[in-house]
């Protein structure tokens, strides 16, 4: 695995709104992965989380995660960032999930009735794969 930054066509790809999983781990350190949605910005990623979901539960205990997006176009390309949640704040305004729905569905988030909460990733390192594998792999 190699570490950041990130290759300048890898960042390209991250700034779309691919799919994308990420991974935290229950208290017991089983993972558990999610479908989310994220937006890079200025190397790190953003997510946002209804108040009442697990994984917040399980990143306020263990902040080490991990992001896999699919390049939309091409789901053998994918980038895996591994990091930790460096900042966990609450949406009051909903700006964050505001931004995470007009990136995925170009409004904004419809549901306004729940706090949200924002996370913001800071990646430690990264592995690429298909069309990004990174420079530490070995070719097959």
């Amino acid at each position: 695995m190699s570490k950041p930054p990130l290759p300048e066509d890898a960042i390209a790809m991250l700034k779309k709104p691919n799919p994308a999983v990420i991974a935290t781990s229950r208290s017991g350190g089983q993972p558990v992965t999610t479908a989310t949605w994220y937006l890079w910005d200025d190397g790190r990623v953003l997510i946002n989380m209804d108040e009442g979901r697990k994984r917040l539960d399980h990143i306020r205990n263990d902040p080490r995660v991990s992001l896999t997006v699919l390049d939309g176009d091409d789901w053998y390309t994918h980038v895996t960032l591994i990091g930790h949640v460096a900042e966990i704040r609450d949406d009051e305004e909903f700006a964050d999930i505001d931004r995470l729905s007009r990136q995925y569905t170009g409004r904004p988030y419809p549901r306004r009735d729940r706090g949200r909460v924002s996370a913001w990733l800071e990646i430690d390192r990264w592995h690429g794969w298909g069309g990004f594998r990174d420079s530490d792999q070995a070719a097959s």
